[in-house]
C-alpha cells in the first residue's frame, strides 16, 4: 500500500509547480513527491520547499516511500527522535517522577553543553534520556541500583526503544555504548560521552547536595578532577557553588 500523499492517483494540477532556485533565482520545476532537484542553470541542488515531509520526519519507512532523504530531512528526523525518546522514557518509568525528573535535568544540562563542546545532539540527548533506563531491571534482578547493574541492564532496553522508533543502527550502537559505561569513563572518550557524563555528574551532585550537603572545597575538587568539559565545569560551579 502506497502512502496516499505520495500516490499520483490522488494528485491535482497543483502537484506540479515551479520554485525559484535559492542560488541563482531561476525557476525549477518540481513534482510534489520529489524531495530535491538540481537547478539546470547553476547546478545547485536544493530541497523541495513545498513538500510536506510530515510523517517522513519520523517514519522508519520514509526512505522507501519517497526515495533518498535529503540531509535536511535526516536532521529533522533525528531531532524529532530525541523528543519521542523522552516520551518513551516517561512511559517506561510511569509514576517514578524522581527518575523522570533526573533524566530530564541531565538532558537539559547536556543540551546547554552541546553548544560549546561540539557533540552530536541526536546521540547525546537520547543517551541522556535513557542513561538510567536499566535501573528498574537492576532493582528487580539484583535488589540494587549500583552503577554496574544499571550499565548492564540499560543497553538492551534502550536498544529496543530506539529500534522501535526507527533509529539508525549507528546511532543505536553509540547510545547503547554510552549507557553501558556512563559511570566508568575509558581512557579515550568521545565528545558525546563527555557531555553526557558531565551532565549526569552535575545532576547527581545536585541531588546529593539536597540530601547531605558537601563542603564547597570538596565540590570544587570533584568539579576540577572528575569533569571532562569546560562547559560542564562552568555549569557545575554555577549550580553547586553559586558561580564561585
Amino acid at each position: 500500500m502506497k502512502c496516499p500523499g505520495q500516490d499520483s492517483r490522488y494528485w491535482n494540477p497543483s502537484a506540479v509547480y515551479e520554485v525559484a532556485c535559492p542560488e541563482c533565482g531561476q525557476q525549477v520545476e518540481f513534482f510534489k513527491d520529489e524531495t530535491s532537484r538540481k537547478c539546470r542553470h547553476c547546478g545547485h541542488r536544493f530541497v523541495n520547499p513545498k513538500m510536506d515531509f510530515g510523517c517522513a520526519a519520523y517514519c522508519k519507512f520514509a526512505d522507501q516511500c519517497i526515495g533518498e532523504l535529503p540531509p535536511e530531512l535526516l536532521a529533522s528526523r533525528e531531532n524529532l527522535l530525541k523528543d519521542r525518546v523522552a516520551v518513551e522514557m516517561k512511559r517506561y518509568f510511569k509514576q517514578d517522577f524522581k527518575r523522570i525528573g533526573h533524566a530530564m535535568k541531565v538532558a537539559r544540562y547536556a543540551e546547554q553543553m552541546l553548544m560549546d563542546e561540539g557533540g552530536e545532539p541526536p546521540i547525546v540527548l537520547p543517551a541522556a534520556y535513557l542513561h538510567d533506563i536499566g535501573i528498574k531491571e537492576a532493582e528487580r534482578k539484583f535488589q540494587s541500583t549500583a552503577a554496574r547493574y544499571q550499565e548492564q541492564e540499560g543497553p538492551p532496553i534502550a536498544r529496543e526503544i530506539l529500534t522501535r522508533l526507527g533509529a539508525r543502527e549507528e546511532l543505536i550502537g553509540e547510545v547503547c555504548d554510552i549507557i553501558a559505561h556512563h559511570h566508568h569513563p575509558r581512557d579515550e572518550e568521545t565528545n558525546n560521552f563527555k557531555v553526557l557524563h558531565d551532565a549526569d555528574l552535575i545532576v547527581n551532585l545536585e541531588e546529593a547536595q539536597k540530601e547531605q550537603p558537601s563542603d564547597p572545597e570538596h565540590l570544587k575538587k570533584i568539579i576540577a578532577t572528575k569533569m571532562f568539559t569546560a562547559s560542564g565545569r562552568k555549569i557545575a560551579e554555577q549550580v553547586l557553588l553559586g558561580g564561585a
